[in-house]
C-alpha cells in the first residue's frame, strides 16, 4: 500500500513539473482522412523556436514515446514549442509520409502568431526511418514546408540496398527501389543543395548495426559539408541504435547537454526582420570558400546589418541571366525560393556566366530577360527595393568567361536596366579591386577576404 502512495506522489510530482514548462497540451488532425495526428505541446515560456517530430519505425510503425513525446518536457523547458508527428505509413507511395510531414510544418508556420512562433525558427527531428522522413522534408519541400533546421538521430538517409536498412527501403520506395533515378532522388545525401538545405546535427551510436553509420547519417553530414552548409556530427562509442530517449543510455545526460548547446549555438531572424536576397551565380554562391554558408559575402552581409535584417544566399554557380543559355537561374531552384522568401531588399548579381561565346550569342535578349527578372520580384508583395550589380572583372578565360564583353557589352547593358526600371546600381565592377589577396588562384571568384569586401560594397549601397 505504502509503494502505490509513493508511486502515486511521484507521478503527480511529474505531472506537476511537466505542467509548469507546459502552456497547452492538445491534438490536431494533420489529413484529410484523420490518420495522420499532431500532438501539440506549447511552451509555457515561449522563445518562438518549435520542433516538428518524427518518430522512427522503419516506415512499417511508429516509436512514438522514446522517440517522440518522451521529449516533450527538455524541449518545453527550454522554451520551445515541440509537436510529435503521427505520419501515416507509405506502404510504397513515399508521398503519403511526406505530404503529413509538409503540412505539419505549414501548419507551424500558419499559427506562429496564435502559437507564438516565429516562422524563421521552425525545426524538423528524425528518428532512425523517421530521420530520413526530416531529411527528405529539409532537402525536398518547397520554401513554406522546408524547416530552418534539422535535427536527425542515426538516420536513415540511404536508400540504396546494401547500405541501408531494407525495411526502411521497401515501406518507402515500394516497386520504385530497383528504380536507380529514385533512389538517388530520395537519398538525402544526394539531394542536398548548397545554402537551400537548412542546416543540421547528426547523433550517432558507433555501434549502429541497424543503420550503418557511415553511409547514412555520417554520408549526410559529408554532403552538407562539401557543400559549405552548416552541420555538426556527434558519434557516441556506443549504443546501438533507437536509443531515443532511454534515460538509462550511457550517454543520455551528455546527449542532452549537447544538443542543447547546439541549439543555442544560433539565433533565428526575428519574425519581422527584414529580408534580404542575394541572387547570383558562383560569385554570390561563394565557390571556392570553405564553408560558404558561415563566409561568403552574403553571410557576412548578415553580420553587418545585424539582427534587424534577414539576409538569405540564393545563388548558383555558372548560371546566367540569359534564359537562352546553357545554365540559366530562372529555372533553379533558388529563384523560385527567393521569390518565396519574398524580399524586402533583392541584390542581383549576374552576367559574368552571359560573357561567354555560347552564351552571348543571344545578347539581343538580355535587356528584356533582365527586366523580366525585376518585373517578377516587383510582384512580389512586398514589392522590393531592387539593387543590381555589375559583375566584378574576370583575369581569366579558361572557362570562355571574357572581361572585354563584361566590360565593353554587359555592364553598359546592365546599366540601362538599372534606370529604365527604377533599380538601384551598384558598380562592383569598379570597387571591387582585383588585388591578389582579394581573388581566388582562377582569377575569377572572391577569397573569404574578398568576399568580405565585397559585402562591404553592398552593405554601403544598402545603408
Amino acid at each position: 500500500m505504502r509503494k502505490i502512495f509513493l508511486l502515486t506522489v511521484f507521478l503527480c510530482m511529474t505531472a506537476s513539473v511537466f505542467a509548469q514548462v507546459t502552456a497547452r497540451q492538445f491534438q490536431l488532425k494533420n489529413s484529410s482522412d484523420g490518420e495522420s495526428v499532431l500532438y501539440v505541446y506549447l511552451a509555457d515560456n515561449p522563445t518562438g523556436r518549435a520542433v516538428v517530430d518524427c518518430p522512427g519505425g522503419g516506415y512499417s510503425h511508429l516509436a512514438m514515446d522514446k522517440e517522440g513525446t518522451d521529449w516533450a518536457e527538455y524541449f518545453n523547458r527550454q522554451g520551445i514549442s515541440y509537436f510529435v508527428l503521427k505520419y501515416r505509413m507509405p506502404k510504397g507511395n513515399h508521398d503519403i509520409p511526406l505530404s503529413d510531414a509538409y503540412n505539419a510544418v505549414r501548419t507551424l508556420r500558419d499559427s506562429a502568431v496564435q502559437w507564438h512562433i516565429n516562422p524563421n525558427d521552425v525545426g524538423i527531428m528524425g528518428f532512425s526511418a523517421g530521420g530520413h522522413l526530416a531529411s527528405a522534408v529539409s532537402t525536398h519541400a518547397d520554401f513554406a514546408s522546408r524547416p530552418n533546421f534539422s535535427i536527425l538521430f542515426y538516420p536513415v538517409i540511404s536508400m540504396s540496398s546494401g547500405r541501408t536498412h531494407q525495411g526502411s527501403v521497401y515501406g518507402f520506395m515500394g516497386d520504385s527501389r530497383n528504380d536507380k533515378e529514385e533512389v538517388k532522388k530520395w537519398s538525402s545525401d544526394e539531394a542536398v543543395r548548397p545554402h537551400l538545405t537548412p542546416r543540421a546535427i547528426v547523433i550517432l551510436a558507433n555501434d549502429d548495426h541497424v543503420v550503418p553509420a557511415l553511409t547514412n547519417g555520417v554520408a549526410y553530414y559529408r554532403s552538407m559539408r562539401e557543400r559549405g552548409n552548416e552541420c555538426s556530427l556527434i558519434i557516441y562509442p556506443h549504443g546501438g541504435h533507437g536509443f531515443g530517449f532511454w534515460k538509462n543510455y550511457a550517454f543520455h545526460d551528455i546527449m542532452l547537454s549537447e544538443l542543447t548547446a547546439w541549439l543555442n549555438s544560433f539565433k533565428a531572424p526575428a519574425a519581422d526582420a527584414k529580408r534580404v536576397a542575394c541572387i547570383g551565380n558562383s560569385i554570390t554562391d561563394g565557390m571556392g570558400i570553405d564553408m560558404s554558408d558561415e563566409k561568403g559575402y552574403p553571410a557576412v552581409l548578415q553580420k553587418k546589418l545585424g539582427a534587424g535584417y534577414n539576409v538569405k544566399n540564393f545563388g548558383v554557380s555558372a548560371r546566367c541571366l540569359l534564359n537562352n543559355s546553357d545554365l540559366p537561374y530562372q529555372k533553379e531552384l533558388a529563384w523560385a525560393d527567393a521569390k518565396a522568401f519574398n524580399p524586402d531588399i533583392a541584390v542581383i548579381m549576374l552576367g559574368t556566366n552571359d560573357s561567354k561565346p555560347h552564351n552571348w550569342k543571344n545578347k539581343s535578349e538580355f535587356v528584356k530577360d533582365y527586366t523580366d527578372m525585376i518585373s517578377q520580384l516587383k510582384k512580389l508583395p512586398a514589392k522590393p527595393k531592387i539593387y543590381i550589380c555589375t559583375p566584378i572583372a574576370s583575369n581569366n578565360d579558361a572557362w570562355g568567361i571574357s572581361n572585354k564583353v563584361i566590360t565593353e557589352e554587359i555592364i553598359p547593358l546592365i546599366e540601362k536596366v538599372a534606370k529604365k526600371n527604377g533599380a538601384t546600381l551598384i558598380d562592383a565592377h569598379t570597387l571591387f579591386k582585383m588585388e591578389k589577396n582579394m581573388v581566388q588562384k582562377d582569377g575569377v571568384h572572391p577569397t573569404e577576404k574578398g568576399a568580405s569586401r565585397l559585402a562591404d560594397i553592398i552593405y554601403n549601397s544598402l545603408k
